[in-house]
This record gives structure tokens, sequence and C-alpha cells, in this order.
């Protein structure tokens, strides 16, 4: 089945990054990746001025979206790869919503830095905006300067507080599938056994990803989630962590950790965040 993927650019180094490692991603997979450039200025009360600004904006905007599917196309050299442009006048969170739906995308694939001009840290702002208001599709987040390397074994922290429905587990095994990674489920303890409806839980992810090579882990709950998770992720030599995103969630409860607001969350992996 062919793939639709977006990606957001602001035609930064850490933006080509994310299109590399996303082409090497799919590499096998019939697919067309969507370049998306977000052209927005605040309209003022000299509108004349404003909208010449804008217009050079788009013009320039459109002239690198061109070279950068040129670029793509000469990097890329795949018979199985399509490339299309986007321009977009509208905010962001908007243009990728209404992309997602008229392109019908089965992924977002962006750098660290989103699509803005400003450094910012996994869990900055335009990142978070995106992970947290984007509902339609998965979001795939790469760290900067990020080299692609074959997914062998696949991260997915959960507590098994929810049940996870086919919409929610289908990226997973999706993203398995690709190159027969092996998915380490991982629990952080934070009760001395598991009541009924985790235990239930659990079992439905068992028979879920039972036509798949899958491990389930537990650590101790004795650090804050983004240190435990990064040191899961270190240890067992993890190429691709993997959350579904809800209220009360592991992502919800980490975003609120104190040094998470302060410094980030920054995993040294490509980050596939699932919305519910």
């Amino acid at each position: 089945m062919k793939k639709n993927i977006l990606i957001p650019t602001d035609f930064s180094d850490n933006a080509w990054s994310a299109l590399v490692y996303a082409l090497k991603l799919f590499a096998e997979e019939t697919a067309t990746f969507y370049f998306l450039n977000s052209v927005r200025i605040k309209v003022s009360s000299m509108s004349n001025i404003s909208n010449k600004l804008l217009r050079t904006m788009c013009d320039s905007a459109l002239k690198e979206l061109l070279e950068l599917k040129k670029m793509a196309e000469v990097a890329n050299n795949n018979m199985k790869h399509d490339f299309k442009v986007i321009l977009s006048t509208e905010d962001l969170i908007i243009a990728i919503n209404e992309s997602v739906t008229k392109h019908n995308v089965d992924m977002i694939v962006m750098g660290t830095q989103g699509a803005s001009g400003v450094k910012e840290l996994l869990f900055g702002t335009n990142t978070v905006k995106v992970i947290n208001q984007v509902k339609k599709c998965p979001v795939l987040v790469i760290p900067d300067d990020y080299n692609f390397v074959i997914p062998e074994q696949i991260a997915f922290p959960t507590d098994f507080k929810r049940f996870y429905d086919d919409k929610e587990i289908n990226p997973l095994k999706e993203l398995a599938t690709l190159y027969n990674s092996k998915i380490k489920v991982l629990n952080i303890k934070t009760e001395k056994q598991l009541n009924e409806i985790q235990q239930y839980n659990l079992t439905m992810l068992k028979e879920y990803l039972e036509d798949f090579s899958c491990s389930f882990h537990i650590m101790p709950d004795y650090t804050k989630k983004a240190k435990e998770i990064n040191v899961f992720i270190e240890d067992i030599k993890i190429d691709i962590l993997v959350m579904v995103n809800y209220k009360h969630s592991l992502i919800d409860h980490i975003i609120k950790e104190p040094v998470i607001k302060k410094i980030g969350f920054h995993p040294k992996v490509p980050f596939l965040v699932i919305p519910s």
C-alpha cells in the first residue's frame, strides 16, 4: 500500500536530516513525500505592506520548496518515491492538519526544531503543539544530526492503565513490519503489582503483538520517567521510541515533570508519537 508522508520544513539542516531519515526509513515502500512550508505574518493596519511582504515571502518559500524537491530527487534516486510541495499561508498547526486530511497522510516526520527557525529541544513549544494538536496521524520526531540506522529494536513504554485500540497499535505494528523489528515493551513499575485492569490490558497487548518478536521489561520507579526511558534506550540499544499520547499518558506525565519544563526531554533516537 502506498504511503503518504508529510515533512514540515523550514529549510534548515535539521529539517533536511529529518527528510533524509524518512527517505531511508521508507526506502522499500512506495511513497509520496509532501514537503510543507508555512508562511505566516501578523496582519497589521498597514495591509498593503503586509500583503506585499506576504507575496514576497511566498515567492521565496515556493522557490526554496522546489529546490528542496529537486535536491531530494537527486539525492534519493528511488523509483518508488515521488515528491510534492505544499505552500501554506496558514498557521503551522492548521497547515499540517489540512494537509493530513487532504492528502491522506500516514505519518508526519519532522526535526526537533519543528518548522520554525528557533532552535528548540524535543519538547520545545513548536513540537509540543504538533504532538498535542495533530490528532489524525502519528508524528515521528528525528533528533538533530541523527544518522539513519535500521530500527532493529523499538521501545514501547506503557503503564498498562489504558486499553489500546487498533488505531493506536497499528502504527507501532506497521513500523515494526518495515524491518521486522523487535518490540520491547517497557513498564516503569509504580505499584507492587498490576491491578486487574492492568493485567487485562497487558494480556490484550500480548495478543495484539503475538505475530511480532516482542518482549516485556520492567524498571523500578527510581527517578524521573524521562531519565528512566533514556537509560532503557541506551542499555537495550533502542533504535526508535514509540508512545501513545493521551490524557494522563506517560508523555503527559513527562511533559509535566519540572526538569522537562526547564530543559526538555531529548531522547537520542527517533521518537514516534501516536495520537489517541
